[in-house]
């Protein structure tokens, strides 16, 4: 039962516009609010983010209502509370504000104020003659699913994965290879049921876009009306003697099941000699992650410094030595020749040889070199693959040639629109964008309408965490850094011309959400601003 609270240390509802700030809630412990004037009026929600609860107060704020988490990008409507970009799956809670004999008072369950959020209402009774099926149990299809049920659509609708659980938090997988996929589940089964969501574990086989059917490796047929195309990557092998299959204690790392096999593998002794091969996100994460753990544990690159393509040498090096101080060993510039197996086991691997002639002795060994689009199911069908694999799509990821059938996350190709895009074919493996491509697919179906564009975000952990907004589709040729780099604290800023296309940061919160805003609203400052001392913070 809702019942008014007093906040703390606050007379009268005095915040200027644009302003917020955190309150304590008086006879409420632990019990916080956000107070934030949007265009003169100020309202009062929950205080932490309901992804991975940051502190709101420490995020942006925009003028148009917006309201953005410090950490990973999740966006707020001021005004309702509810989501607007991923990752955040639950709304804000609103609540009643009152200004009244010197004090300001909110009204609110207790329950609903500790737990810093709302539960959206996504039940559905689903009728009607339409049936949309989504392929795949990942990141996007979670976005699309929550996106649907949010805006109304009101269709049956049933989710095909071929991985034995349903969508999970596939971040922490590399960066704290958690092997338990309960741990990581972003809904239980029980909000499927409740959305009218039937969820299917089965492998796709083929698709029909003619008679409009999917079918599945265990013979079943499923018709649609409208089709989301969801299923991911597929982590690419190493075609070189050692790694085609033949020596066990060679891992991918993909699914929950990859991680769970490494750790049983790893075991609880320490000092296990494990070579991590690519130093892109997913091989420096776990690489750390494993570091953490006290393992010995080397990474092999074929760049002159980590993420180099992306990144630059001058940010890789800071990267490259954080997991050092971590107890990384590197091995750069690299390329292997071969894995060769144990001397006491024949099956398993010994040894990584490169083609230096170094050997590095390996009690296990993982692949981070990349995915490739899932889309081996649509190699016979209508739907006309890229060079890679992949599906292009238009800007709404509403797919070339095809009516009501859709493609997001690994496995789209779409025009992007960002900073220095000019609508070039771009592919991006992201998480939390395909969540947001989900989400927008989901706004379209249901209100047959085009939903607004958003800015990639990502982030990892590599030493600390980074957070990366933009894309750079044609590449970039400036880099403005300032902060602190040596102590790992700074903001790089890629440039193409002088349009800042990208920006990465770690511990200058909340700068990078700062910018993605300033880039979808088309007011980030530019190349000479930067050089000249302008924060985008005071934008």
């Amino acid at each position: 039962m809702a019942q008014e609270y007093k906040l703390k240390d606050i007379s009268s509802l005095s915040l200027k516009d644009g302003e917020m700030q955190q309150f304590e809630l008086e006879g409420l412990e632990g019990g916080k609010v956000l107070l934030a004037n949007s265009g003169g009026k100020v309202h009062a929600m929950s205080a932490n983010c309901t992804h991975f609860g940051a502190p709101l107060s420490k995020g942006v704020l925009t003028p148009d209502g917006r309201l953005r988490c410090p950490w990973h990008g999740a966006c707020f409507s001021v005004a309702s509370g509810d989501v607007e970009d991923a990752p955040a799956l639950d709304p804000l809670a609103k609540f009643e504000l009152t200004e009244k004999n010197g004090a300001v008072y909110i009204k609110g369950e207790e329950s609903v104020i500790k737990a810093s959020r709302r539960q959206a209402n996504h039940k559905c009774s689903a009728t009607g003659q339409d049936k949309l099926v989504v392929v795949g149990g990942g990141s996007g299809s979670i976005g699309v699913l929550q996106s649907l049920r949010e805006h109304g659509y009101k269709a049956p609708i049933t989710m095909i994965s071929s991985e034995n659980n349903l969508p999970l938090d596939r971040t922490k997988l590399s960066k704290a290879l958690i092997p338990d996929p309960n741990k990581l589940l972003l809904r239980p089964q029980e909000w499927y049921d409740s959305a009218g969501i039937t969820t299917v574990s089965d492998e796709v086989e083929s698709v029909d876009f003619k008679d409009k059917t999917v079918s599945t490796k265990s013979g079943k047929k499923y018709p649609y009306t409208k089709l989301v195309l969801a299923s991911g990557g597929t982590p690419r092998r190493l075609p070189i003697p050692g790694f085609k299959g033949d020596l066990a204690n060679v891992f991918l790392l993909r699914t929950v099941h990859d991680v769970k096999d490494i750790m049983d593998t790893v075991g609880d002794a320490e000092g296990k000699k494990i070579v991590v091969i690519g130093t892109s996100f997913i091989g420096m994460e776990a690489g750390n992650a494993l570091a953490g753990k006290k393992q010995d544990v080397t990474l092999v690159g074929m760049e002159s410094v980590p993420l180099e393509r992306v990144m630059g040498k001058e940010v890789g090096k800071l990267f490259q030595g954080a997991l050092e101080k971590n107890g990384v060993k590197f091995h750069m510039e690299a390329g292997v020749e071969k894995a060769t197996p144990s001397s006491s086991d024949a099956s398993k691997v010994g040894a990584v040889h490169l083609k230096d002639g170094s050997k590095l002795d390996a009690d296990l060994v993982i692949l981070g070199v990349g995915v490739a689009p899932a889309t081996e199911y649509l190699k016979n069908s209508d739907v006309t693959l890229e060079e890679d694999g992949s599906i292009k799509t238009g800007t709404d990821f509403a797919v070339s040639g095809l009516s009501d059938v859709y493609a997001i996350g690994d496995l789209a190709t779409f025009p992007y629109e960002g900073p220095t895009g000019n609508g070039s074919l771009t592919r991006i493996e992201h998480w939390n964008v395909a969540q947001n491509q989900g989400r927008s697919v989901g706004k379209t179906i249901a209100k047959s309408s085009k939903s607004k564009p958003f800015i990639p975000v990502f982030w990892s952990a590599l030493g600390s965490q980074l957070r990366y907004c933009g894309n750079t589709p044609n590449g970039w040729d400036g880099l403005v850094l300032k902060g602190e780099p040596d102590n790992m604290k700074f903001a790089a800023y890629y440039t193409k011309g002088d349009t800042v296309a990208a920006v990465a940061t770690m511990g200058m919160d909340p700068i990078m959400v700062k910018v993605a805003e300033l880039m979808l609203a088309g007011k980030m400052l530019n190349k000479a601003e930067l050089e000249g001392g302008k924060d985008p913070l005071t934008v």
